[in-house]
């Protein structure tokens, strides 16, 4: 009998756990029926054929059913026992995919800094080989265009081209392997390769990989900052998954145009470098990942970026169409924030958004989601910017108008929709009311401060530590009111504003806004202060029950807009 992996690798002791199809622990071997090779010209003019002939030359050709992997009896794919070295600690350890993959989070007394480590299935030397040729027959087997069928059509398809080569070679295997041998592959031509499990982990924000040999970090929303495992040993595998991530995207990036902004296909931004021309130790990338669900207005009271009284003060200002601006710094939840409001927009207006890399999800059915577009050559043909979006979006007659952040010329475009009565929210890096006007000002944004005044209110976002632990609150609520001719300086007034030691935010007691939504509904003063404690209700029944995805959420919101009456009795019927 001849091994498929004869004199490869780490020699025959490995082979054997691939089974042969009579079910024995047998090496892989070659149907005794066949023909021996009588000469080596015999064997180079084999070598020539097709590989799938050749493998169907060597191997008996047997149809086979494999029976679905199940942990309870065929035991785990990962071996998750720990023995700790004295001074490390096992913090936690959970699934990301299982049973695939799981995340043991360690301390290390020594060094005082945690450890992030993947589990995953380890592969044999013998499923290594058989990895690597499988790879090899499905470039050359697979045609399909994943981005014209489903993930789990794609799945299906990979696993059933996967067993039509298994059956052509005359393996078979056991669940186990199937199972192993399949999840790499999945990884690496459907998932993300060697981050993969890490894409799927729900507590990790940020995956930065600084180079080749250079152990990945990533950001975790308990442990924050954290070396983990995974290592891109060889440059070229790195640069091979930049170019795929960049592909998939639908972009191009080479070493004439090492850099690149992206959006990965689950909505993560991605910013990679490729190369050593601009980053020294090879390509680079970081990712923020992107949630499956947006967060809603419950969310941000659950956490207690804002409280109920803020939300339920915002909720009225959206509806009566002011104008905002979220400002903070990197990470501060600014664009959260913004998406969360948004779902305060009355159901039927017509919505245009305009980002760099999509990141906002709203539920409203009358809604334009448009991004920027980079050129097609170094002569910057065809690009289309913030700018010219929001000038297209000006033509589309929208009564919401949301721009992802401010950074260029289109802040004044911005300002003269805000001056012409559009109702306009967006995001910008600025950690004050002073910065923000500071920032607007001067190039390249350049707004005159006399447009200063078509906008109603300023969120500061701010990420700070209580306790050892980091958080995001909402600073300040501050309303823009006009302009001292003297002096030239803006009049503001605060609204909210969170004192950090009780952890709290507090209502000024005075807001110019709210008086003039109760001028234009004819409301008095009780009326008012009724209306932002029932909103303020619904928003705490929702919290306490848990009512926190975003469809959930905006159903409730769509029918306190039609109906509030109704909304709450309910409320209170079921609060008895």
């Amino acid at each position: 009998m001849v091994s498929l992996f004869k004199g490869r690798g780490r020699g025959n002791e490995d082979t054997t756990d691939l089974a042969y199809p009579d079910d024995t622990t047998e090496d892989l071997v070659v149907n005794e029926d066949e023909p021996e090779f009588d000469d080596q010209s015999d064997y180079e003019e084999e070598e020539e054929t097709e590989k799938t002939s050749r493998f169907r030359s060597l191997f008996a050709i047997r149809k086979h059913f494999v029976a679905p992997y199940d942990p309870t009896i065929h035991g785990p794919l990962v071996d998750l026992t720990f023995s700790p070295p004295p001074g490390i600690q096992e913090m936690e350890l959970y699934a990301v995919n299982e049973p695939f993959a799981y995340i043991r989070v360690l301390y290390d007394y020594t060094t005082h800094e945690y450890m992030y480590i993947v589990l995953e299935p380890i592969l044999t030397m013998s499923e290594e080989e058989l990895l690597l040729e499988l790879k090899q027959g499905l470039f050359e087997r697979v045609d399909v265009n994943t981005r014209d069928i489903t993930a789990d059509e794609a799945t299906s398809a990979l696993k059933e081209v996967m067993d039509n080569t298994l059956n052509d070679y005359g393996i078979k295997l056991s669940p186990p392997q199937h199972a192993k041998i399949f999840y790499q592959l999945r990884k690496d031509f459907l998932g993300d390769g060697v981050i993969d499990a890490v894409m799927h982990d729900r507590f990790i924000e940020d995956i930065s990989c600084d180079g080749v040999k250079r152990a990945l970090f990533v950001y975790h929303t308990r442990y924050e900052s954290i070396a983990t495992n995974i290592i891109y040993d060889k440059s070229e595998e790195l640069d091979s998954f930049v170019t795929k991530i960049a592909q998939r995207a639908g972009k191009h990036i080479s070493i004439a145009d090492p850099l690149l902004d992206a959006t990965m296909s689950d909505g993560s931004r991605i910013q990679m470098t490729l190369g050593t021309e601009v980053t020294a130790h090879g390509s680079t990338f970081t990712i923020r990942k992107f949630r499956d669900e947006p967060i809603s207005p419950t969310d941000l009271i659950e956490w207690g970026t804002f409280s109920p009284l803020s939300v339920a003060f915002i909720w009225l200002a959206v509806e009566s169409g002011k104008s905002a601006l979220f400002a903070g710094g990197t990470a501060s939840g600014k664009t959260t924030s913004l998406n969360a409001i948004s779902l305060f927009i009355p159901p039927l207006a017509k919505i245009v958004t305009l980002e760099d890399t999509r990141e906002l999800k709203l539920p409203h059915p009358n809604w334009i989601p448009s991004v920027t577009r980079e050129s097609f050559d170094t002569g910057g043909r065809g690009e289309i910017d913030m700018y010219e979006l929001l000038k297209a979006a000006l033509r589309q007659r929208p009564e919401y108008l949301i721009v992802g952040e401010v950074r260029g010329r289109e802040a004044q475009t911005l300002f003269q929709a805000m001056s012409t009565g559009h109702i306009t929210y967006s995001t910008i890096h600025a950690d004050s009311v002073a910065s923000v006007v500071h920032r607007l000002e001067n190039p390249p944004l350049d707004v005159p401060r006399n447009m200063f005044t078509a906008l109603d209110l300023v969120c500061v976002q701010i990420q700070a530590r209580i306790g050892g632990q980091r958080i995001r609150r909402n600073k300040q609520i501050i309303e823009i009111l006009d302009i001292d001719p003297r002096t030239n300086e803006l009049i503001t007034n605060e609204v909210f504003r969170w004192k950090p030691v009780n952890d709290e935010i507090v209502y000024s007691g005075k807001s110019y806004i709210l008086e003039e939504i109760m001028e234009e509904k004819g409301w008095t003063e009780p009326r008012m202060m009724e209306e932002l404690s029932r909103r303020q209700e619904v928003l705490e029944w929702m919290r306490v029950n848990k009512i926190r995805d975003y469809r959930d959420v905006s159903n409730m919101l769509i029918t306190y807009f039609r109906d509030p009456e109704s909304v709450v009795a309910k409320i209170r019927e079921n609060a008895k």
